[in-house]
């Protein structure tokens, strides 16, 4: 499984929370310690929201730890908003276009997780993504076919609505293709003034998800970057996280909403 690093507040440079802490990011692409996998080394990617309307991904195969190219970019990149992930493939090729997160307009998206039996219902699910949005899809996994549909799905409007509907879609294909394989699916996605976070599985079991508030802004990691679950809290199995820039996070689950104090 993949492990990945979200922020949403007052502009920070992206070292201080991808490559500074004890625990960062690239030291989680070679020792994560609540993965399946230690390692996570088959590529990596960083998106961040500047000036332009459109946000800005860096994304390559190599693994994070010995990437110079991106330590250096994240001590030079300021921003309110962006995503990082490093990769541990589930099947699917180590290339560039398939490494998180992916970008459609003001959206970037990002998944720790899979679909069980993937190759058996591949076909199947992409035939559902419209031809204008099937037209920017570079890779072949299986996060980038779901973030596809899901915006065909009004993902834009309704975050969670939109996923609801996809998840839901996922699961027939793969009841009527007999998979007994799990669809788990802690994912991503943020527009720069917003961020969602889905921490799902059918099987209740879903990758690990967790955040921290302060009066700067909000952290959402798959492990606490400072090696420390103290001042961090656990987003619940089956529910989403919403926030906003200045507001509280909410945590949504069961159609129940709970406010969680920063």
């Amino acid at each position: 499984m993949c492990r990945f690093l979200a922020y949403l507040g007052e502009p920070v440079f992206l070292n201080e929370l991808v490559c500074a802490p004890t625990h960062s990011l690239v030291h989680q692409s070679l020792h994560a310690t609540e993965a399946k996998t230690e390692t996570n080394g088959d590529g990596f990617g960083i998106g961040w929201y500047g000036e332009r309307q459109e946000p800005g991904v860096y994304r390559d195969v190599c693994p994070a730890w010995s990437d110079e190219n991106l330590v250096n970019l994240c001590s030079q990149v300021r921003a309110s908003a962006f995503f990082g992930h490093v990769r541990a493939s589930t099947g699917t090729a180590t290339t560039r276009a398939n490494c998180h997160p992916f970008a459609h307009g003001r959206h970037l998206f990002m998944h720790n997780g899979q679909i069980g039996g993937y190759h058996r219902i591949k076909r199947g699910l992409e035939a559902l993504i419209p031809d204008d949005l099937y037209d920017h899809r570079r890779g072949t996994t299986d996060s980038e076919a779901i973030f596809l549909l899901a915006l065909a799905n009004g993902l834009a409007e309704d975050p969670i609505g939109a996923m609801e509907t996809t998840f839901a879609t996922v699961r027939d294909l793969m009841q009527a293709a007999k998979i007994t394989e799990p669809l788990r699916f802690t994912a991503l996605l943020t527009d720069g003034v917003t961020l969602t976070a889905y921490r799902w599985a059918c099987d209740g079991r879903p990758p690990s998800l967790y955040f921290r508030e302060s009066e700067a802004g909000i952290v959402v990691v798959s492990e606490p970057i400072d090696g420390c679950r103290e001042g961090w809290q656990v987003v619940p199995k089956g529910a989403t996280l919403q926030a906003t820039r200045g507001h509280p996070a909410i945590v949504r689950k069961g159609g129940d909403v709970c406010r969680i104090a920063a």
